[in-house]
């Protein structure tokens, strides 16, 4: 996992309980997998319409 043990992980995590509370963390977590979960459907699926910058591309510079 990234070239983490275990004490590393558990240290990270303490302290992300001491910054934004026991609370605050599965708001967190949950906000984390809806952005990586849109991410990751994005580079499945990515919509044809929003290739508008290829026109950008075309063009010479003046």
């Amino acid at each position: 996992m990234f070239g983490l043990g275990w004490p590393e992980v558990m240290i990270i995590g303490l302290v992300a309980v001491l910054i934004f509370g026991p609370k605050k963390i599965p708001e967190l977590g949950s906000a984390l997998g809806k952005t990586l979960r849109g991410f990751k459907e994005e580079m499945d699926n990515p919509n044809p319409d929003e290739d508008k910058d290829e026109d950008y591309i075309d063009e010479e510079p003046v």
